[in-house]
């Protein structure tokens, strides 16, 4: 089965290769009667094209119609064109449309006068879908509250979400020296989407509500004058939820009185404000300073929930230390450069970045409750995560003699945390590229780089309540070494076929781990090629190759590490194409095709003969056709052909259907499959 799918595709190639090669034999001279000049004045008036059609897609999916908006089976509108418009005094006006037909359509105009002012406009839709076959119990889906009405069953549910983006934006030329700039942009999200809820040791997937709009707005101004060329800007940035919590029944008997019903508080409404600027300045001709900053708070002041839900339980919990948390992030980027170029063939670079996140939210002391179940005895304080980053940079380029280049550098980066593991982390990177033309056919390059990070003394996190393994080291905060290298080649194989290959290797040791995350390595390597057979005929072809691989010990007595895993994880992909014009000015055809593999394996070692798991696997194959075939001068017909081949193994998913965990309620989602064939007939006009 899986070979006739591939052959299907590479048939289809073949053939539009055959017709290529039999067409480009008989290759009449080039007429060059319809060249246009390119040094031309610029041509004035209204143009655009306008394209309708018709496109039918063969079956249903939710995966396929992701982001592409060709979820459903049946036929829909193909709808779209331009249109620009030219004045002779500079004006223009630009209309584009995409489509306009599906879910996923797009608008976008803009207009203005050249080296005066500009105005543009932006409508988006992304739609999202997340699964073919969740099915829930309960009732209200798409509100805040979820009930499990008498004799409840299971019922399809859809999720997904619309995300919808609107753009208006606009700028003006103040003078020789100042521009002036103002954006605004809306972005929307509804729909529905999986959301995980548990009673201490039962959960279920619930459909939870999605109501946000997120709101921002920008204004600069920009000045440029001799050496010096400086900006300044205000960014605002504000979230709102239409809907503040979700409320839910318990699908579970309560394991205490007056478990019925659960809450959880949904994201809440926020704000981000920043003030941002740069300058640059030529020092001298060979010596160029620049500096940019960022001063923003984030804050954050939506109504506290209630502590529970559980009425009889309501009694027992303490009052809230206040309404709502008052929350405020104070945040600080700041950048210094400079570029020293002391002869024609050396470039000096020298950074410094600082990059600061100071949460100023009161630490206040908050009653526990554990899934509106029990009252924990001892009360909770919130934890203001604060960081400031420190980056250095210095690095080197030099134009050696003939071809060579050759260029390097040092990273040094120090990173403060608060209430975590570690406060301190300190990486060095030293890296180096060379570049080299031995021949004129052939292009090397070579990269390498070695980083080491060390920490202070790991600590053990004491403000969760439950102390952590004091072995255990969080990938991020552990010591590690990193080395990479990478290296490709460029062959031109004649003046019609140029080839080109790749391999890059990565390589992290933690060496100090003993529990958690203790190596991991990833290889790569790829191909690309390019083929001219004639002026007529282009042809391509790609493959790559990457495998990643992890190693992690674990505790599960609670001390020294007593099982260990490794994951595998593997990617193949394999692309052709070719774009002919099979009638010269009247007939172009083309096609591409993409064969993608994923596998990833987990194999643990706990000391037992336990079964592996099993592997997870991805499949798709996709090959996409055109033809457009010129009907006049100002008529063309266009068709596309896609089919895409979608199969997906995974073991967390297959075979769990709804109720089949005791203790857990899913929305019984298999790993995705399908097979889907698109056709799209359109008729463009031109005028």
């Amino acid at each position: 089965m899986t070979n006739t799918r591939i052959h299907t595709p590479l048939r289809l190639l073949a053939a539009l290769g055959v017709l290529a090669f039999t067409a480009s034999a008989g290759a009449a001279p080039v007429d060059t009667s319809a060249w246009k000049c390119e040094t031309c004045p610029y041509p004035t008036g209204t143009s655009g094209t306008v394209d309708v059609g018709v496109g039918a897609v063969s079956e249903e999916s939710a995966k396929f119609g992701d982001y592409t908006g060709l979820q459903k089976k049946g036929a829909h509108v193909v709808l779209g064109g331009t249109v620009n418009a030219r004045g002779a005094s500079g004006y223009y006006a630009d209309l584009w449309a995409s489509d306009l037909g599906l879910d996923s359509r797009s608008l976008a105009a803009r207009s203005g006068r050249e080296g005066l002012y500009s105005l543009s406009l932006g409508y988006r839709e992304i739609p999202r879908h997340f699964a073919d076959d969740a099915v829930t119990p309960f009732s209200g889906i798409g509100s805040g509250v979820l009930t499990l009405p008498s004799g409840a069953t299971l019922q399809p549910v859809d999720l997904g979400l619309n995300y919808k983006r609107y753009d208006l934006a606009g700028s003006l030329i103040g003078g020789d020296h100042w521009t002036w700039r103002a954006s605004l942009r809306r972005d929307t999200r509804d729909g529905t989407r999986g959301l995980t809820s548990s009673f201490f040791s039962t959960a279920a997937q619930l459909p939870a509500p999605v109501d946000q709009t997120t709101d921002q707005f920008e204004v600069a101004g920009s000045y440029k004058r001799g050496r010096v060329q400086a900006t300044l800007a205000y960014q605002l940035s504000q979230f709102r939820n239409g809907i503040d919590s979700l409320v839910w029944d318990n699908p579970f008997t309560p394991v205490v009185a007056g478990a019925t019903q659960g809450r959880l508080a949904l994201a809440p409404d926020n704000k981000f404000e920043q003030v941002s600027g740069s300058i640059g300045y030529d020092l001298m001709p060979n010596l160029r300073a620049s500096a940019d900053f960022a001063l923003g708070r984030l804050t954050q002041d939506a109504d506290f929930l209630p502590s529970t839900s559980n009425a009889l339980l309501a009694p027992s919990v303490g009052p809230l230390p206040a309404s709502s948390l008052d929350g405020r992030v104070d945040t600080f980027s700041g950048n210094v450069r400079a570029t020293y170029t002391p002869l024609p063939t050396l470039r000096l670079d020298a950074a410094y970045s600082r990059d600061v996140r100071d949460n100023r939210t009161d630490i206040l002391s908050y009653p526990q409750v554990t899934t509106d179940m029990i009252v924990a005895g001892q009360p909770r304080s919130n934890t203001p995560f604060s960081f400031y980053r420190d980056r250095f940079k210095l690095n080197a380029s030099w134009r050696g003699p003939a071809t060579l280049r050759l260029s390097g550098g040092v990273d040094y980066e120090n990173y403060e945390r608060s209430y975590t593991e570690v406060v301190t982390t300190r990486e060095t990177t030293l890296w180096a590229r060379a570049g080299l033309r031995p021949m004129d056919d052939v292009s090397l390059a070579l990269k390498l780089a070695h980083g080491e990070r060390s920490n202070t003394p790991y600590g053990v996190a004491i403000w969760f309540g439950t102390t952590e393994n004091p072995l255990l080291r969080k990938y991020n905060l552990a010591d590690r070494k990193r080395d990479a290298v990478g290296a490709r080649a460029d062959f031109s194989l004649g003046e019609s076929v140029s080839l080109g290959v790749s391999a890059d290797y990565a390589n992290d040791d933690y060496a100090e781990s003993v529990v958690g995350l203790t190596a991991a390595r990833s290889t790569s390597v790829g191909a690309d090629l390019s083929f001219a057979a004639s002026e007529r005929t282009q042809l391509h072809a790609f493959a790559q190759g990457e495998e990643v691989r992890s190693k992690q010990s674990g505790s599960q007595g609670g001390l020294q590490a007593d099982w260990r895993a490794e994951v595998k994880d593997r990617f193949e992909i394999l692309g052709a194409g070719i774009k002919h014009a099979a009638i010269p000015d009247k007939l172009d055809i083309g096609g591409d095709l993409t064969f993608s593999r994923s596998r990833s394996n987990v194999s643990i070692d706990a000391g037992a003969s336990d079964p592996a798991f099993p592997a997870a696997k991805t499949t798709v194959d996709t090959v996409k056709l055109y033809a457009n075939y010129k009907l006049t001068d100002k008529m063309t017909l266009m068709g596309t052909y896609w089919h895409e081949n979608y199969d997906a193994q995974d073991w967390r998913l297959d075979g769990v259907l709804p109720t089949n965990i005791a203790n857990l309620l899913t929305f019984g989602q298999q790993a995705p499959k399908y097979r889907v064939d698109v056709l799209r007939v359109a008729l463009r006009y031109r005028f």
